[in-house]
């Protein structure tokens, strides 16, 4: 569903699921020839690549080596009682990420809220090239599941554990979620277009191929062929999730969704 991206300090952007050097097609999570897609591990470098860990984790360096472990604990303490204890336990983060992703947070954000304007600053930062506007409005309220305006650090943490480390399935319901624009269950083509649009605005020159102005209509119009089964213009998350499962092309775009996150 994502076209591949190229950065401007970067050559190809690696989702995971891209061809090597030679050609070959790579083999994601021990992945036997002739088995089903299973999702790769992400590593420490797939997950540097995602654009709110950055936007974190450069905070908490620029913050330098006066804040320790412990003090964090203790803040964290303060912010939420056993807070990082419950974390660890709904996420696949580790406590020293959660931590660094907490000590990061609080320094960008210290309300202890993100509101809609700091993604607005975060991905128009990374995607420099392209109008990055409407993709973070659209992301934002994603995270923004209580639809009050702002996101606590927790909504924001549980959120990136499924975006970065959650099963097929859980990152099939969130991507559903995000193009189910008005929330009402289902996707339409307005919807789906609108999001494609604003992931192409977004990302501008940096796409491989280069982004032409019906690339958006064109993945639209595939999307609903293989997802609206009974052909009545909506498609529901059960014809989401099962046409997305099926099908290799797909899943093979979903790993590119990290690189837009």
């Amino acid at each position: 569903l994502q076209p591949e991206i190229i950065t401007p300090d970067e050559k190809a952007v690696d989702g995971g699921l891209l061809p090597d050097a030679n050609g070959k097609e790579p083999n994601p999570g021990g992945q036997t020839e002739g088995s089903k897609w299973q999702r790769p591990r992400l590593s420490r470098k797939s997950l540097m690549k995602c654009c709110l860990v950055k936007w974190i984790i450069a905070s908490t360096t620029q913050q330098g080596p006066d804040s320790s472990d412990s003090d964090l604990e203790l803040s964290m303490v303060r912010h939420q009682p056993e807070g990082l204890e419950q974390l660890q336990a709904q996420t696949q983060f580790t406590r020293k990420e959660l931590q660094s992703l907490y000590r990061g947070f609080k320094n960008e954000c210290p309300s202890g809220l993100v509101d809609e304007e700091t993604f607005k600053s975060i991905y128009s930062q990374f995607f420099p090239q392209g109008d990055a506007t409407t993709y973070a409005h659209f992301l934002f309220n994603a995270f923004d599941m209580d639809r009050n305006g702002s996101i606590r650090f927790e909504d924001f943490v549980l959120g990136l554990s499924v975006l970065l480390r959650g099963s097929v399935t859980e990152k099939l319901r969130w991507a559903f979620n995000l193009y189910d624009i008005n929330k009402d269950g289902y996707i339409t083509k307005e919807e789906m277009m609108a999001i494609m649009t604003s992931i192409y605005d977004m990302m501008g020159r940096y796409t491989l191929p280069s982004v032409r102005d019906d690339s958006p209509g064109e993945h639209v119009e595939k999307f609903f062929q293989k997802m609206d089964r009974n052909r009545d213009g909506v498609v529901t998350i059960d014809e989401f999730i099962e046409t997305c499962q099926k099908d290799e092309n797909i899943m093979a775009s979903m790993q590119l969704f990290e690189n837009v996150i």
